[in-house]
């Protein structure tokens, strides 16, 4: 029989269990603080708080994408947009007028970009998982991303190893709309495509619920807090090469074969703590945020092993190496390239937008092909 002290006792268990992990999060964040530098801490807490608001309102990159192309809902594709307006509003005047102190995701566009941008829209339709969205579902304990996290690490260093030569091929040169020309033209742009979005949906999928809308807001200003703290935008794929490059040197490899990982500026990112470098700490803080949430729902990783052929399991792993290569070719992924390298004024987010597009189209066939899900 149950009394009225044990109801007592199941009551105060999730409050319990929720406080632990608000404690742990603010030791955590606190620790870092102590060991490496006030900013450092509170990049993790801004990591921290884009786990928590991706895998806790649902925003994504890859989802949304897959809704537009099979359901014609464009929901999720305009709050990515209504976030990006948003911090291209604040961005694009604060890094104008900061003389050098703060840089925008900048890069050219060219062959390796383009086709790098294509293969990634692709790959992650077939793990259901961008940069940012990997790390949420890994951390959520989804085990195709969990597969393919560490082989999306691998790819990453792979894939700028051999950037150099890839970026030989030929590109354009660096073309930045700045200052309030540049805030009217991206406005302008993402007004364009919300449009057209608009025009191509179901009319019953015509509105943005409110989660989404929220979530906008809360990740536009995470990704200003990133951009003012570190002096550099959002981005996700960096971190997780230099992983790899500080365990490949740990383990004795000779990087220097590699224009990139041999370079001053990454040289020295090796030789440091990975608690030093900005994109590892909001990486770490967006994996420990989504754990956080899973937590905090269900008291623990709920989700199930799925029963999946050993094609399927193949396919996340080439798939998740693939995201990381391409994504350095593409010069990030939804959110290095995407996300910042739109709202910081870039042409090559544009372009990235576009051709990550086209490819997930095909992606989804991929997701098929490989039995990741039953056909339709």
């Amino acid at each position: 029989m149950t009394t009225l002290s044990d109801t007592s006792e199941i009551a105060a268990a999730p409050i319990l269990r929720r406080g632990t992990l608000v404690l742990a999060a603010l030791a955590l964040v606190a620790a870092v603080a102590l060991l490496v530098g006030g900013r450092y801490g509170l990049l993790l807490a801004v990591g921290l708080g884009f786990g928590i608001v991706l895998e806790g309102l649902r925003f994504g990159f890859a989802g949304p994408w897959r809704a537009m192309i099979l359901r014609r809902d464009p929901a999720g594709m305009w709050a990515q947009l209504l976030a990006i307006a948003l911090v291209t509003l604040v961005a694009l005047p604060l890094i104008s007028a900061s003389s050098g102190e703060l840089t925008g995701a900048q890069a050219p566009v060219g062959f390796a970009m383009i086709l790098g941008a294509f293969v990634f829209g692709a790959a992650m339709q077939v793990v259901l998982g961008c940069g940012s969205g990997t790390l949420v579902n890994a951390g959520s304990g989804n085990a195709v991303s969990l597969v393919a996290l560490p082989f999306f690490a691998i790819g990453s260093f792979a894939g700028a190893y051999h950037l150099i030569w890839w970026t030989d091929l030929g590109a354009l040169p660096v073309i930045i709309f700045s200052g309030w020309q540049g805030v009217a033209i991206t406005l302008a742009g993402l007004a364009l495509v919300a449009f057209i979005l608009w025009k191509l949906a179901s009319p019953e999928n015509r509105r943005l619920p409110r989660r989404l809308t929220v979530a906008a807001v809360l990740i536009a200003g995470l990704a200003l807090l990133n951009l003012i703290v570190a002096g550099q935008p959002w981005g996700v794929v960096y971190g997780l090469g230099l992983w790899v490059a500080k365990a490949a040197t740990a383990a004795g490899a000779d990087l220097s074969g590699s224009a990139f990982w041999s370079a001053p500026a990454s040289a020295d990112r090796i030789g440091q703590s990975v608690l030093t470098d900005y994109t590892s700490l909001t990486n770490i803080g967006i994996i420990v945020g989504a754990w956080f949430v899973a937590n905090w729902r269900n008291g623990g990783l709920s989700q199930s092993l799925p029963k999946l052929p050993a094609v399927a399991w193949l396919a996340a792993i080439g798939a998740g190496f693939l995201l990381g290569y391409s994504s350095r070719l593409a010069f990030g992924c939804n959110v290095g390239a995407f996300f910042s390298g739109i709202s910081t004024g870039s042409l090559h987010g544009w372009v990235w937008f576009a051709a990550a597009f086209v490819g997930s189209i095909y992606g989804i066939r991929l997701r098929t092909l490989f039995q990741l899900e039953p056909k339709p």
